[in-house]
């Protein structure tokens, strides 16, 4: 018996194709044996237990009211209240352009205008329609961490 070949077929072995790759590279298989744990953080970057705590700045670089933006580590750390500091992801929840300023209350995308209130990352001005994602930070001292 012979079967003619559609798109249709095609389409179909391709996804089924796909998506079993999918699942093998996201299954959770016995690890590596290296011993190390990992985790994703809400921003889709891996992060393993060996440097937690890494320092990003000192509170008094961050200001009342603002907040400083961290390119490398996509986050951007706020001071919306004296001694209250809050942090989150740095890439919009629009269309994942990083945000490159703090000025009068909000994160601001450059990219389509989106603004973020820095007390919640809550969306200030759309076209976002999703919040900013909490980083999880730690402030020792003077010192701002990231974990």
């Amino acid at each position: 018996m012979t079967y003619d070949t559609t798109r249709r077929t095609v389409l179909l072995a391709t996804g089924a194709t796909g998506a079993a790759a999918l699942v093998v590279a996201c299954g959770g298989g016995g690890g590596d044996g290296d011993g190390s744990t990992s985790t994703v953080s809400p921003t889709g970057r891996e992060a393993t237990d060996a440097p937690a705590g890494r320092e990003l700045a000192s509170t008094d670089e961050i200001p009342v009211g603002g907040g400083k933006i961290f390119k490398n580590e996509e986050v951007v750390v706020t001071q919306p209240e004296q001694g209250q500091f809050k942090a989150f992801s740095a890439i919009c929840t629009h269309q994942r352009c990083l945000v490159t300023t703090v000025a009068d209350g909000t994160i601001n995308c450059p990219c389509h205008g989106s603004k973020f209130r820095i007390a919640d990352g809550a969306v200030a001005h759309g076209p976002a329609t999703r919040a900013l994602p909490a980083e999880q930070i730690t402030v020792e001292g003077n010192s701002v961490r990231l974990t």
